[in-house]
């Protein structure tokens, strides 16, 4: 069926909506689908049209029995937290389901998707802000009790080198080696005690994004694919540009090293989109901040193990033999002092960081609009 056998003002209104919308008609057929569905489905509207709802999930799909439910009853029906079931998305989702019977359209049913998985994600995130902040005092007291004996291990190893055989010299450049090593670790434990606020300013995540992308390909990243899908209208987000080119940068080493130096077809997807419709509460703030901006870094490498995608941004968890599982943390800090959030989706070969971050207000007689 095509898209005028809906009411005009119907689909306006279905149009604006957010959350992904589907209409199923009899013999569930697909009358019509919204942008947010085109984006979940990865398909045109053109392309699900043509298609029943069975086509695009699982036989076994509770959603299917939902839509029998709400033709035989005729009234709506909720359902929370239904695994949606559909071969064409990698890894499950839940979904909160609202289905509404569509009078107009005789049998036909108004299907509205909430992924639980945003919401889920936004509560884990304040959680990874407070795990974050958590270690501000002890970074504060490493910096004081454990920099300043370095400091005099590193001098004695120095002295005793000049005095020492040439074959016990390697002993003492280990002890200067291991003592530089600490003192990094504990020099990047104290950005979590820094809570100066930044200046921040209108940025351009494009060129952020061009920046990082050449430092990468420069370097850790010259075996890499890069592929750009950038929303050329993006408007402006409000941040610290050397703050996001660091946050960027460490997102996009961290998906090289997913990749792996000795992969022939290793590919590093940069994605911009504009996303309305996702709000958060902060602290200290009287209303809900909307987070339309969305930046997306995605790779083929191997993904995130399952038990640790949870505590993935919690400090000192790492996949990394050699890491010091900060780097991710210092992330979820930095974006979460923009006013954002950043999550992750992982499954083999598809893993994908997503970091929201609110507009740049322009700035009406000082204050901000």
């Amino acid at each position: 069926m095509a898209d005028y056998l809906l009411d005009p003002l119907e689909v306006q209104a279905l149009n604006v909506l957010p959350m992904p919308v589907l209409v199923v008609g009899e013999h569930r057929s697909l009358l019509y689908a919204n942008a947010a569905a085109e984006d979940l489905f990865q398909s045109s509207a053109v392309v699900l049209k043509r298609q029943r709802i069975d086509d695009i999930l699982s036989f076994a799909s509770p959603v299917l029995a939902l839509v029998e439910e709400v033709q035989r009853r005729g009234a709506s029906v909720t359902e929370y937290r239904l695994d949606l079931g559909s071969p064409r998305l990698a890894g499950e989702r839940i979904v909160d389901v609202f289905a509404s019977p569509l009078p107009s359209q005789g049998d036909a049913v108004v299907l509205m998707l909430q992924e639980r998985t945003i919401a889920e994600k936004m509560d884990r995130q304040l959680t990874h802000r407070g795990a974050a902040r958590s270690i501000t005092a002890l970074g504060a007291m490493l910096a004081h009790e454990i920099k300043n004996p370095l400091s005099g291990i590193r001098g004695a190893a120095q002295l005793l080198e000049a005095s020492v055989p040439d074959a016990d010299r390697l002993l003492t450049q280990l002890i200067c080696d291991e003592t530089d090593r600490i003192v990094k670790l504990v020099e990047r434990v104290e950005l979590f005690g820094d809570e100066r606020p930044a200046e921040r300013d209108a940025v351009n995540v494009h060129d952020v994004l061009d920046h990082v992308k050449r430092l990468a390909q420069s370097g850790f990243a010259r075996h890499i694919r890069f592929n750009e899908v950038y929303d050329p209208s993006l408007p402006p987000v409000a941040g610290n540009r050397d703050q996001l080119v660091q946050v960027l940068l460490n997102l996009v080493k961290n998906a090289s090293e997913a990749i792996g130096e000795a992969a022939i077809d290793g590919e590093i997807t940069l994605t911009t989109a504009y996303r309305p419709g996702i709000r958060m509460q902060h602290a200290g703030s009287p209303g809900r901040i909307a987070l339309p901006l969305e930046i997306g870094i995605r790779d083929n490498g191997a993904g995130v193990p399952s038990d640790l995608l949870p505590h993935l941004f919690d400090p000192f968890v790492t996949t990394k033999a050699q890491g010091s599982g900060l780097g991710l943390a210092l992330v979820a800090k930095v974006i979460g002092d923009h006013g954002g959030i950043v999550e992750c989706e992982s499954v083999p070969r598809r893993t994908t960081f997503r970091i929201l971050l609110p507009l740049h207000q322009p700035r009406v007689d000082g204050a901000a609009a």
